[in-house]
């Protein structure tokens, strides 16, 4: 079976920037799963793993307007700390979730203040050229439940 609208797709992969630094895999553990067409992953990846079949291995280069765009310096805004989720000292450099009225949000800090905290809003991988390696392990039908939700269900997908 091939990748294609309303299949389930699970994938290993490796993360690396345009140096070759590895930035992030799946690889320790289980496959990362999604539901073809119901934007669960980047857009221009799910374009590029269209049509690939369990056993494919291909490698994937986005530029950063193909990903998560590019750095913007006026999304740097003054926060209360009380609006972030955060587990002990709060130290720039960290990312740490930003209360909104959408949800929340990852951020990373770059001030401290004594009420307040100065935070990036870009994506931390924002600005960068991504490659991905990656492996398919299983395509199979979207179960109706599935379809429905707008996501994968069980092993590397969502679990109600």
């Amino acid at each position: 079976m091939k990748i294609s609208h309303q299949t389930v797709a699970s994938f290993h992969y490796t993360l690396r920037n345009s140096s070759g630094e590895d930035l992030e895999t799946s690889r320790d553990g289980e496959a990362t799963a999604y539901l073809h067409g119901a934007n669960n992953i980047i857009p221009a990846l799910e374009t590029a793993l269209e049509g690939l079949e369990t056993g494919a291995h291909t490698e994937i280069t986005l530029a950063p307007e193909q990903a998560y765009g590019e750095r913007r310096e006026d999304r740097v805004q003054k926060v209360p700390v009380k609006h972030l989720v955060y587990r002990g000292t709060l130290k720039p450099g960290m990312t740490v979730q930003l209360n909104t009225a959408e949800g929340r949000h990852p951020v990373t800090v770059t001030k401290v203040g004594r009420h307040s905290a100065e935070v990036d809003t870009n994506h931390p991988l924002a600005g960068q050229t991504l490659v991905f390696d990656i492996d398919i392990v299983d395509v199979r039908a979207a179960t109706p439940e599935e379809v429905a939700h707008g996501h994968a269900h069980g092993a590397g997908g969502h679990h109600h």
